[in-house]
């Protein structure tokens, strides 16, 4: 931003383009703009833009992320829980980022691994055992959220 402005003032103050690029290549050394964008600024402020600031641009458009592979993405993974997010990618045809982002962003999928659901199962089940030992069980839970039950004995 302040190379634009720096350019802007020479624009100004009428200074040649060239001499502006001397100027600020001695200022800012390597950190520099490169001669094609100081001579673009320099044009548009020569044209009688204001603004020093980028124009806000549209995002990049996303060409793997459709509905069509998010049903195909959804389809594969539920016929073989098992398979990799590479797996899925080269099926598909689609960068591994893509598909990794439909999994976790459109579909809402994580990763869970085989002994994390054994051990869920478990854990749920001395719940229950608990419950139905001690039907006050509940009673003496003394925190909780969606993730984890304390139970004190």
């Amino acid at each position: 931003m302040d190379q634009r402005i720096s350019i802007k003032f020479c624009v100004k103050n009428k200074i040649k383009c060239a001499a502006a690029f001397r100027m600020l290549t001695v200022a800012y050394g390597e950190a520099t703009l490169n001669q094609s964008n100081v001579y673009r600024w320099y044009k548009m402020f020569s044209e009688g833009r204001k603004d020093v600031n980028d124009e806000e641009r549209a995002p990049r458009p996303s060409t793997s992320t459709t509905d069509e592979n998010i049903d195909k993405v959804k389809k594969i993974v539920l016929a073989n829980r098992r398979i990799t997010v590479t797996g899925v990618a080269e099926d598909l045809n689609i960068s591994i980022g893509s598909c990794h982002s439909i999994l976790t962003n459109d579909l809402r999928m994580s990763r869970v691994h085989f002994d994390q659901k054994q051990h869920r199962v478990i854990i749920a089940q001395e719940v229950l055992d608990s419950v139905r030992d001690d039907p006050n069980v509940l009673q003496r839970v003394i925190t909780g959220d969606e993730s984890w039950v304390h139970g004190y004995i």
